[in-house]
């Protein structure tokens, strides 16, 4: 069954693509749902290539009729469609709890614009209050990075699959969720952020500081609101 707020929020975005764009497509729910929505507009005529954010959103694009292309030295990305774990109200975000954030910052910044689609659960008062924050590590440096995580006092889970296994990025690296010991506002992340990263073997975090250019929240009732920086607007 179809969920009417990110069906609100995908269709929002969708009035935005011109024909000929190229597109990051993002990862997880409110993302697919637009990716869903983008190949209903393929089949009707829309021509348009992506660049998708993971193997699971490679397989719903083209499934859904939308022609992959590499990232490459031609021009920047149109605009990147994805979702957030969390959004501040300075529009920082939190990004992969659904695992895919390296290939998400990396398309993001090969774009001119990211704009984000979440439910209102996802807005926050600071980043970490709805709890982790996932850091990607490459599996040689696992054991140091979670020694070094731990000397900034903070607990590391590694993240499991379904079957109990390992998790395993696209990227054949391995995810540590991290528990903040509170919740940050925009000085606080970007100093964290910036200790994460000076960990030997951390190849990226899921803080996402300054990326987003506007967020859609997607309401039950099908609303949509508009946040951007320094304004809020409904539609």
């Amino acid at each position: 069954m179809a969920d009417p707020a990110l069906e609100a929020i995908a269709g929002a975005v969708l009035e935005e693509i011109r024909d000929g764009d190229r597109l990051g497509l993002g990862t997880g729910r409110a993302a697919s749902a637009f990716i869903a929505r983008l190949g209903e507009r393929v089949r009707q005529g829309l021509r348009v290539s992506g660049v998708p954010t993971s193997e699971a959103s490679a397989r719903l694009a083209r499934d859904a009729g939308i022609e992959l292309v590499e990232l490459d030295e031609g021009p920047p990305l149109e605009l990147t469609v994805d979702g957030a774990d969390e959004v501040a109200p300075n529009l920082d975000l939190v990004k992969g709890w659904g695992g895919a954030l390296v290939r998400e910052r990396i398309v993001a910044a090969a774009s001119k614009r990211q704009v984000i689609l979440v439910g209102p659960e996802k807005l926050v008062p600071q980043l970490g209050a709805r709890g982790r924050i996932p850091i990607e590590v490459t599996p040689f440096a696992l054991a140091l990075a979670r020694r070094h995580v731990r000397e900034l006092g903070l607990a590391a889970e590694l993240r499991l699959d379904a079957r109990g296994a390992a998790y395993v990025t696209d990227n054949q690296n391995r995810i540590l969720d991290l528990t903040p010991t509170a919740p940050m506002d925009g000085r606080a992340a970007r100093a964290f952020d910036a200790a994460l990263r000076a960990i030997p073997g951390v190849i990226d975090t899921g803080l996402f500081l300054g990326t987003a250019e506007r967020v859609l929240v997607g309401h039950p009732e099908g609303r949509v609101e508009t946040l951007v920086r320094g304004r809020v607007a409904d539609r």
